[in-house]
């Protein structure tokens, strides 16, 4: 089975490029040194600073494999190519809550990306399926557990990069 592809915009990109030279770089130091000096504090059995260097050594490794996997079926949405005539990965939607009267704007990321506190959801979301594909205009339904919701889709731009 072929592993799923990594939709990232150029900025998701960079941002995990830039996690994982600093976790091998300068992390793997920090740790390897904090675990050399509890090693020679003594007796291993009952050190907690060795143990918590050891924790930290786990999830620093962890993670290093995490963005490696990530980043090896990463496929970078190209800013210039996204269309605007209808809501893509890489575009930065305003929608109107039809039920609610209530304005929201979102941007559309692949699933590594995504984080609603900051307004970015995912294209694999419901609402993020939802709206992909959609042109201005259109009134797009959302099923939720709650229900169905309709959105309006009022303005549609491409993500400006940071």
């Amino acid at each position: 089975m072929e592993e799923k592809k990594n939709i990232l915009t150029y900025e998701g990109l960079k941002r995990y490029e830039d996690e994982l030279h600093d976790l091998k770089v300068n992390k793997r130091q920090e740790v390897a040194q904090k675990i050399k000096e509890a090693r020679e504090q003594g007796d291993l059995s009952e050190n907690a600073e060795y143990d918590a260097a050891k924790d930290e050594q786990r999830d620093i490794e962890a993670r290093i494999e995490a963005l490696e996997k990530i980043l090896k079926n990463a496929e970078v949405v190209v800013q210039e190519d996204v269309d605007t005539n209808k809501i893509s990965v890489g575009c930065t939607v305003r929608i109107k809550d039809l039920e609610f009267d209530e304005e929201l704007e979102y941007q559309i990321v692949g699933s590594v990306q995504a984080n609603s506190l900051k307004g970015k959801i995912s294209n694999e979301s419901p609402v993020g399926k939802a709206l992909i594909g959609a042109k201005k205009g259109q009134t797009v339904t959302v099923e939720t557990q709650a229900g169905e919701i309709k959105y309006k889709v009022l303005k549609i731009e491409k993500t400006a990069e940071v």
